[in-house]
């Protein structure tokens, strides 16, 4: 393999809006791809207003046949809250686990536990749909420990099929104050930024709000733009920014390996 072929991001400089704490896997994949990798997290991501309800359903966790998670974020949120107050995974001995998502499903295996449903479609219908499969979910009481600006469209669908679903916020994402800051935003205007990564569709808002959507589409325009996923790329298309690159696997490695294949010219099933 060619020094060229091996680090085919040479050269390029890639900004990562993904927070701090779940960045280093896309910061890593992408150093050794070769790219100068800018951090401008836009989101943060902070415990509950009320931790209240999380507790509780974590003392209930048992009780629960299904318990979705739909993020990591989720999945952590949960795991430490649930082994404050208990024994941690031994808690959900007899709790199936959906998890939504291939970086979700790691982050579950992090902590010892098993995935028993890993739906393709990670919409809320796809889910529900997946949920539903072979099984009658009319009282199934099923545990949603989500962001607090998750969409409604799963439990909506779960309690459509008659599931008992109790949703409790698990974490915040709050905007990132002053983002992309001074340096970063420079380094827009003056067009030395080669490609814009998002990881959520949170992320894109914030700084689309944050730039102003004038000035967004016109600094975003530019630079390739990566979205992680189908529901990330629709969020940003909404405000007017079109991702060109979408992987095909919806995790950090996949959106890195799918900017070195869009910048190279690979034939691969990566772009949008």
């Amino acid at each position: 393999m060619t020094a060229g072929r091996a680090r085919p991001l040479a050269g390029r400089r890639v900004l990562v809006t993904r927070p701090r704490a779940q960045a280093p896997d896309l910061v890593e994949r992408l150093a050794v791809l070769g790219a100068e990798t800018v951090a401008a997290p836009a989101i943060r991501i902070v415990p509950p207003e009320d931790a209240r309800p999380l507790a509780d359903a974590c003392a209930a966790a048992a009780s629960f046949a299904w318990i979705v998670f739909t993020s990591a974020n989720a999945v952590d949120a949960f795991m430490e809250r649930l082994g404050d107050g208990g024994d941690g995974a031994a808690d959900l001995a007899g709790v199936r686990i959906c998890a939504i998502g291939p970086a979700t499903g790691a982050r579950i295996a992090r902590y010892g536990l098993a995935v028993h449903l890993a739906p393709a479609d990670h919409r809320g219908e796809g889910v529900s749909a997946a949920l539903r499969a072979g099984r009658d979910l009319r009282g199934t009481r099923i545990l949603l420990p989500r962001a607090d600006i998750a969409r409604p469209l799963l439990p909506d669908a779960l309690r459509a099929a008659g599931a008992d679903v109790t949703e409790v916020t698990a974490y915040r994402t709050v905007a990132a104050a002053g983002w992309p800051g001074p340096v970063v935003r420079e380094m827009l205007r003056q067009r030395t930024i080669d490609a814009v990564t998002f990881t959520s569709a949170s992320a894109v808002r914030n700084a689309v709000q944050s730039l102003a959507a004038a000035q967004a589409l016109d600094l975003l325009r530019p630079p390739v733009v990566a979205a992680i996923g189908p529901v990330t790329a629709r969020a940003a298309r909404r405000l007017g920014v079109e991702a060109t690159v979408v992987p095909s696997i919806h995790t950090a490695p996949a959106l890195a390996q799918a900017l070195a294949d869009h910048f190279t010219g690979t034939p691969e099933a990566h772009s949008a």
